[in-house]
């Protein structure tokens, strides 16, 4: 807002409007140039936040397996993951903690 005043300080009346004009380009070019980097900022923030959970969630079964592990010789450790990472509550956190990160 300082530089469009001084700008119209000494601008002619011809050239104010035309001032204006480019001054308000330049601002709505730089709030969609911040909205898309929050954007990339919240997509980043919700991955962590679902590897946070899955990691969670995987050393919580890391105690339970290790008891499992001496009762079934052969573990399907890929499979346990997967499984891991559906049942984490990722999708439930997310959809919570998503409306507080999105611009309004």
């Amino acid at each position: 807002i300082n530089r469009i005043n001084q700008v119209l300080l000494n601008a002619t009346a011809d050239y104010k409007a035309e001032a204006i004009r480019q001054w308000m380009e330049s601002v709505i070019d730089k709030m969609d140039r911040y909205k898309a980097e929050h954007y990339r900022y919240v997509e980043e923030g919700i991955t962590l936040l679902e590897l946070a959970l899955w990691k969670a969630k995987l050393g919580e079964k890391e105690e339970k397996a290790v008891e499992e592990r001496a009762k079934q010789a052969k573990v399907d450790t890929a499979s346990a993951r997967k499984d891991r990472r559906i049942t984490c509550g990722a999708d439930i956190v997310i959809k919570n903690v998503l409306p507080f990160l999105e611009l309004k």
